[in-house]
């Protein structure tokens, strides 16, 4: 079909006839110019790829009246510029392809056809962990051990990067997805097929959001729904309501981008803006770098938007400029901007649009602050810090307690470490992290750091050696600019050396701590603390012996290792004291913004980031020995524990099947509220007593073998073991945090995987009951595809975090969600009936049906498939399964 609106395409550039752009202006329609800006790129989108099929006129003038439509459920289609992938997401996803590719062969198609369309870009980042720290060559030994573990894993992702098209990859030790992405892989215009047009994308990690501090829309996707862009489809969503976040003020001289994002995460999560847009504009966002912006969209998962967006204005130019981006290219970049108008001046009011709601933060209100101890959003001043977590302590169990006894806080445990005498206590530090792409793409905290460990070293502070310490900058630029303003040799004498470049310690690679520390914590029963400048700090995420957590600034991370607990009021406590006895505090350390911001301009500067860059493919010499193969089908190697075919496409038929209702299920898992990705399919160390590793024992493989769940995404039966294998899982069946459940048949307690087997074997269809927030987190393929193989057929839950409900449903798993008011006790459910749940023929988005247990108890819940397109999907019996019926018919 011939594009309804080609009529608006004319050159940018006189000079350049033959590059063309859709003028949105020749429109003339007044409702362009109040749309939000991040409208303006969904608007555009659906312009240039209205085809009259998967992109219609209507959609068009439906996002056009958006200041109507917002409130009325509205189904969009959107075709993003590329797909963004990191390594434990993108390897399923290169692993589905293979497969995808066997099964449209197998149904008589051409495999061939299973190839990206949309450009995607796939940065190797999450597989190095902290396994060496405090030495000189602890970069060397743990990119070796990296290798050594992801050999195959490597190996396969070469041959993906062959075989496919259209595909990017960036080797292992060049950095974290997102600072490479906002330093390097953004257009922010794309400049493709004779057309400019707006850089946007969707990635498989949820804090693809960072690139929307650039001016660059996007958001974090399923795997799956990832996947199917890369074929081609458009994604399928509700025309989002659009926050209006006006920043006003000055931030206070001591306040880092760390403290504004706890703060306004916390903020916005009090507002509700789950499912919607959040645009920033106001004078206050002008005072603010693009470093700064990317770290408050970066958070944008934990407060729950979908997306966290920062017009381009001149700051974002200069970003450009500064980054080594090329002249010509910042020209037409600007010059489009400006001619589709979507180049912002935050000074201007004139220029704000039309929101749904308008909330406004005054700058100079914010303080210095963490967040902890098991949540992102649990914001806490670091004034209040030691009498938080004292309170904690005490607290019952749950985001915000320990319930440990009174008599009890006060324990010590001695413990001897290197030949020297130590002891430990509830509150001390054990981990100390700078690391994740939050705080590390962010010259000004991690220049504030070394400025801060210059100082503490100059007055004669150490860290204890016990305390796992480290560094994992985010690109290659971030060792550049430390190591050239001199800070490097500091905070490597306070044990932050560089230990990979890499999520690390944020993903849960955290690696050991010395033995003799893990034995006093689980001998003393103690709530070891981690403190890590990352985004994420679920239970169990960052390391199985610290059950407390904290999200700090780089600048705090070495306060708190300095102190060696996070039981200490900076304001009249000592930080330490040094040899001569002098007492040190925090606030004769911290350094001034002026301070940092003199050091920046001289030191962060573009030619570092061309020299960086230039070589960034080719200069991992590990990487270029690998040997892959390139035949269009890969050759599954039946010894492989890390790359497997997965068994989804097995019995598919061209042929479709009618939905079938689900009678008789038995409940496998009776959870609470927010039970994160992280409970659902863990990325983190495999126990050596768990399902995953009786089966890699039974491979031959030793414990030091293991690596992680997040390594082995590629091989189904070790993450279908993992599935809710976190040992923090709070299942209402069992009265302790374990991964297991009751087995009602025999009534006997087994590990999640060995009771799901026993129904699988009988016959038996499972469902989960849970609450609020089901599946918040990390944009884990895994935890749909898991619980998919686990033979749960549907979820029913109270709300669910939205890219996990999409990943549901690309696996065929059906979501459902209490009317409102009604829950699992209103109801009176034990978890303990056996659930029929009927699915009619006629299917229609959100959708109530009948819900009948073996107690004769009837009641209704919605079907969240919430567009058309969804409803395919399920009928396909997976987004997957239905490219294959395309493309092989």
């Amino acid at each position: 079909m011939s594009n309804p609106f080609a009529w608006l395409a004319e050159p940018l550039d006189s000079n350049q006839p033959a590059k063309k752009f859709f003028n949105l202006n020749k429109l003339g329609d007044a409702r362009y110019g109040r749309l939000p800006f991040s409208i303006k790129v969904l608007l555009e989108a659906a312009v240039r790829n209205c085809d009259e099929f998967l992109v219609k006129k209507e959609d068009v003038e439906n996002i056009l009246s958006w200041n109507v439509m917002q409130n009325k459920n509205v189904e969009v289609p959107f075709n993003p510029a590329r797909v963004i992938l990191q390594d434990l997401t993108g390897v399923p996803a290169v692993v589905d392809f293979a497969a995808m590719r066997d099964a449209v062969k197998k149904l008589g198609g051409d495999p061939e056809k299973i190839n990206p369309i949309c450009p995607a870009d796939l940065v190797i980042d999450h597989s190095i962990q902290v396994d060496f720290n405090r030495r000189s060559d602890s970069l060397q030994k743990n990119q070796e051990l990296e290798f050594e573990r992801n050999k195959e894993r490597f190996e396969f992702l070469k041959w993906g990067s062959k075989a496919f098209h259209n595909m990017k990859i960036i080797p292992p030790g060049s950095g974290i997805v997102h600072q490479v992405n906002l330093e390097y892989l953004a257009r922010v215009v794309f400049d493709q097929n004779g057309y400019y047009y707006p850089d946007s994308l969707v990635g498989t990690d949820s804090h693809t959001t960072m690139i929307d501090g650039l001016g660059v829309l996007g958001w974090g996707v399923g795997g799956i729904e990832a996947e199917a862009v890369m074929l081609g489809q458009p994604i399928s969503m509700v025309l989002p309501k659009v926050v209006g976040y006006k920043l006003m003020g000055n931030p206070h001289p001591l306040v880092t981008s760390t403290d504004i994002v706890l703060t306004v995460t916390k903020h916005l999560r009090q507002v509700g803006v789950v499912g919607k847009f959040v645009e920033f504009f106001g004078p206050g966002v002008a005072q603010l770098s693009i470093a700064d912006r990317a770290t408050i969209a970066n958070m944008c998962p934990e407060y729950g938007a979908t997306a966290a967006f920062f017009p381009v204005d001149e700051v974002s130019i200069g970003y450009l400029i500064q980054t080594g981006r090329d002249e010509e290219k910042i020209k037409h970049i600007k010059n489009y901007l400006v001619a589709v108008g979507m180049f912002r001046d935050f000074n201007n009011s004139a220029q704000d649009p039309d929101f749904t709601q308008v909330v406004e933060l005054d700058l100079h209100t914010v303080v210095p602050c963490c967040s902890g101890p098991k949540r992102p959003q649990d914001k806490v001043a670091v004034s209040e810090m030691k009498k938080d977590f004292e309170t904690c302590l005490g607290a019952k169990q749950g985001f915000k307690g320990f319930s440990v006894a009174p008599d009890r806080h006060a324990d010590r445990v001695k413990f001897v470490h290197n030949g020297s005498d130590f002891e430990l206590t509830h509150g001390s530090v054990v981990i100390a992290a700078i690391t994740s792409c939050t705080n590390t793409s962010n010259p000004s905290v991690m220049l504030g750091a070394g400025l801060l460990a210059k100082k503490a070293v100059d007055a004669g502070l150490t860290v204890k050696p016990y305390i796992k310490t480290s560094l994992s900058p985010g690109s290659g630029v971030v060792t550049y600019y430390l190591r050239e303003s001199g800070v490097m040799p500091y905070l490597a004498q306070l044990g932050f050396d560089v230990v990979g470049y890499g999520c690390m310690t944020c993903i849960g690679n955290s690696g050991p701590l010395p033995e003799p520390v893990a034995e006093a914590i689980t001998q003393g029963d103690l709530i070891a603390v981690g403190v890590l400048s990352g985004n994420r700090n679920f239970e169990g995420r960052i390391h199985p012996n610290t059950r407390a957590n904290y999200l700090a600034s780089p600048p705090l991370v070495i306060a708190y290792a300095i102190a060696g607990t996070i039981r200490i009021d900076f304001e009249i406590e000592p930080l330490g004291v040094n040899a001569e006895g002098k007492e040190i505090f925090l606030k004769d350390l911290w350094p001034t913004r002026d301070e940092i911001q003199a050091i920046e301009h001289q030191y962060v500067i573009p030619g570092m980031f061309k020299e960086v860059y230039q070589k960034i493919e080719t200069v991992n010499e590990s990487w270029n020995a690998l040997d892959a193969p390139s035949d269009t089908l890969y050759t599954w190697n039946p010894k492989s524990t890390y790359i497997k075919s997965p068994p989804f496409f097995e019995n598919l038929t061209l042929e479709l099947e009618p939905p079938k209702s689900i009678v008789d299920a038995y409940v496998l898992l009776n959870l609470g509220d927010s039970v994160t990705t992280d409970h659902i399919s863990p990325a983190g160390n495999i126990a050596r007593n768990s399902p995953a590793a009786r089966y890699l024992t039974s491979r031959s493989l030793t414990p030091r073998e293991f690596n992680s769940y997040g390594s082995r995404r590629g091989n189904d039966a070790v993450m279908v073991r993992g599935t809710f294998a976190n040992i923090r899982l709070s299942n209402k069946f069992i009265n302790k945090q374990a991964p297991q459940t009751i087995h009602f048949p025999s009534g006997e307690t087994l590990d999640v995987f060995d009771a799901a087997e026993r129904y699988k074997q009988a016959g038996h269809l499972l469902i989960v009951l849970t609450g609020k927030e089901y599946g918040s987190g990390s944009s884990r393929d895994w935890a749909a595809k898991g619980p998919f193989l686990l033979g749960i057929k549907a979820i029913l839950a109270e709300s669910y975090e939205r890219i996990h409900r999409s990943n549901l449903v690309g696996m065929g798993v059906i979501p459902l969600q209490y009317l409102p008011g009604e829950d699992a006790e209103s109801l009176g459910l034990t978890g303990r009936e056996r659930y029929t749940i009927v699915i009619p023929e006629e299917l229609a988005p959100r959708m109530k049906v009948q819900i009948k247990l073996d107690t004769g108890k009837t009641f209704q819940a919605i079907m969240r498939f919430d567009t058309d397109v969804e409803l395919t999907y399920f009928r396909n019996g997976g987004i997957l399964n239905y490219m294959i019926r395309k493309m092989a018919s």
